[in-house]
């Protein structure tokens, strides 16, 4: 875990250096999770936006190539779409503080890609509009959400919302020719989620992406009034259920099978995901992993998808 921060204790005083047994405790530069060390273990907290944290055993990781599946993360990844959901979240914020001339800072972007969208909201709101509802703030994003993926459908939304990474599609053919299991996994809503596939799909001409991939989950659908929603905003990345559920009830992947997975994540919380789940992680730039301080949880790192068949392969 090189590159990370020591710190005296954990953010809510539960745990601190020296005492019951923890030798040391770390966090990346974004702070979202802890990592308590004791001389035999150690264990993840994962802070909350949404007052939920949650403790985790941090499993030994390595990898013997070549794979046997891969794990892809969506956004970032697999699709190019985060300045198109961060602006989504701006607006939201914009539309809270009634200032449609409200801008992000550089500083956020850490803090809204990459976990759920009530979690980004609730850090908008915790710096730009103390007192505000997050479930205002989420009644805003999904009307702009609703708006713009029905402008984008006809033609008339903002162009390049969605495009397919560098190299992808090379990346995923040469995965399948192979035999080699794909997951696709992603913490956005199915709503927001499936267009994209579908974009990039007929972008590449890989036809049905359902019948491409092995195996695909998302968040869920968003709790409304009237109707039925799923898990996902409290449970998604940096937990590890999405990456865990893809291998293991997707891919049909034994615990006794990791070492010959990989999961490859443009974001933070993508990272600490795929590592509590089990996997080691293969980080692609363009993301916020650099900015967040993660790379010390990384397997390998790549400037994009061209880079990836050789480590894939056990090279």
């Amino acid at each position: 875990m090189q590159g990370l921060l020591e710190i005296e204790q954990t953010a809510d005083g539960q745990w601190r250096r020296g005492k019951e047994g923890v030798t040391s405790i770390l966090t990346p530069a974004d702070r979202k999770v802890e990592f308590i060390q004791f001389a035999d273990k150690t264990l993840a907290n994962i802070r909350s936006g949404m007052g939920y944290p949650a403790i985790y055993p941090v499993p030994e990781v390595r990898f013997d190539g070549p794979a046997t599946a891969v794990l892809m993360d969506l956004d970032g990844t697999s699709v190019h779409s985060e300045e198109f959901w961060i602006w989504v979240i701006e607006q939201s914020t914009a539309r809270l503080l009634g200032n449609p001339r409200f801008q992000l800072e550089q500083a956020d972007l850490p803090f809204v890609s990459g976990h759920s969208v009530s979690e980004h909201l609730q850090y908008c709101i915790d710096k730009y509009a103390p007192g505000a509802k997050v479930e205002e703030a989420r009644h805003h994003y999904f009307a702009i959400t609703h708006h713009e993926l029905a402008e984008i459908t006809a033609g008339r939304g903002r162009e390049n919302a969605f495009t397919p990474t560098p190299g992808l599609r090379e990346f995923l053919l040469e995965l399948k020719g192979r035999g080699i299991r794909i997951g696709l996994v992603t913490s956005g809503l199915y709503e927001k989620a499936w267009p994209e596939i579908l974009s990039a799909f007929r972008t590449m001409k890989l036809g049905d992406p359902l019948e491409f991939y092995d195996a695909i989950i998302s968040a869920g659908h968003a709790i409304r009034k009237g109707q039925v929603g799923t898990l996902g905003e409290l449970s998604p990345k940096p937990h590890p259920w999405l990456y865990a559920e893809t291998a293991r009830v997707g891919l049909g992947i034994e615990p006794s099978e990791r070492h010959r997975v990989l999961g490859f994540e443009d974001s933070s919380a993508g990272v600490v995901s795929v590592r509590l789940a089990g996997f080691c992680c293969v980080g692609v730039g363009g993301g916020n992993i650099a900015q967040a301080g993660v790379g010390g949880l990384l397997y390998r790192s790549i400037g994009d998808l061209r880079e990836a068949l050789p480590i894939v392969l056990g090279a």
